[in-house]
């Protein structure tokens, strides 16, 4: 790897992309002269390359961070923010293992349709309500990504009508990013989305995020689903671990749930899927052309594990079509 140049802001930083055409960019979130999502922005649409956002962990910089990856950056660290001593040799092995996962990337100029939500709902009409719901859901949707699936996540829900079953996501995130992630797909889906919280009842219509470095499980209460969280060890070296969500689920839904695993590097979640789908669950894995990194869902596939791989826009409504099924999650 090598260093070809840096700059200390926006207008430098433009010449000198022409100038020595890098395989990768680091950005920082906070750039003087030129709001950092300003230039991303006009890179993505005159130049596409794979960009590593470099933030600090504060609520303000986590909003700004998921609009970076909306806006097309591959990944994002977090700067260490105290103990730098004993913190800078683990943010650099981040920072390099992340940068040359990025020069694999293929980044494409970014089309978005003129609708942000799609007319399956009538939500898109009325304004959605938090609701009151005593009814227990007999169904539930598992999903988990890594990197790249802040926007997967959020197009599969886009995808969901108000009254889907309950969903509950993995996402390889930070504390202090989740909270922020949970908002704005509140705010960007016709579903009711939060950080999960322990003792949360999974309804219909409702989504849970695992919290940052807090793994989160399903579990049965009686005739409800019920969020737990859990601050054991990490697995796969990642809390929340999708592979503890999808062993969670399969204990306490069985076949009334159904499963995807969408972008990310790495394996994580590749056996959860395969345990699922040796049960008799539904599910799928997004596949490689729509994929910023086809590592967990490839492995899932290479596994055995997924019952059908499909392009991102697609998932929503093949778990809905599972899921809502005479014959259960397990369809395939």
């Amino acid at each position: 790897m090598e260093v070809v140049g840096t700059a200390a802001d926006p207008y430098v930083a433009r010449d000198r992309i022409k100038a020595l055409e890098p395989d990768v960019i680091t950005l920082d979130v906070e750039m003087p002269k030129m709001d950092g999502l300003t230039f991303l922005g006009n890179l993505m649409r005159l130049r596409p390359m794979p960009v590593v956002m470099v933030s600090s962990l504060t609520e303000r910089s986590a909003e700004v961070t998921l609009r970076a990856l909306e806006l097309g950056a591959v990944d994002f660290v977090t700067k260490p923010q105290i103990d730098l001593s004993h913190t800078l040799q683990e943010y650099t092995e981040e920072l390099r293992s992340k940068i040359r996962h990025a020069s694999c990337v293929s980044v494409r100029r970014r089309v978005r349709p003129a609708e942000a939500l799609p007319s399956y709902s009538a939500d898109i009409v009325l304004p959605k309500a938090a609701g009151s719901h005593f009814r227990t859901t007999d169904k539930v949707m598992a999903i988990g990504a890594s990197t790249g699936g802040t926007e997967a996540i959020r197009e599969v829900l886009q995808g969901m009508p108000s009254d889907a079953p309950g969903i509950v996501i993995a996402q390889h995130i930070p504390p202090g990013f989740s909270t922020a992630f949970a908002e704005r797909l509140d705010r960007q889906t016709c579903l009711c989305v939060k950080e999960a919280e322990d003792g949360d009842q999974v309804l219909p219509g409702h989504a849970f995020v695992a919290p940052g470095n807090r793994h989160l499980l399903l579990t049965r209460n009686g005739a409800r689903y019920v969020c737990r969280l859990s601050d054991a060890d990490p697995v796969n070296r990642h809390r929340p671990s999708v592979d503890v969500l999808f062993r969670s689920v399969l204990q306490a839904a069985g076949r009334n749930a159904v499963a995807a695993i969408l972008t990310g590097m790495g394996a994580d979640g590749a056996e959860g899927m395969v345990e699922l789908a040796s049960t008799g669950v539904f599910t799928v894995a997004q596949d490689e052309a729509s994929s910023v990194v086809w590592g967990m869902p490839g492995e899932a596939f290479r596994r055995g594990g997924a019952c059908k791989v499909l392009s991102l826009e697609k998932i929503a409504a093949s778990l809905l079509s599972a899921a809502t099924s005479d014959s259960g999650g397990g369809a395939t």
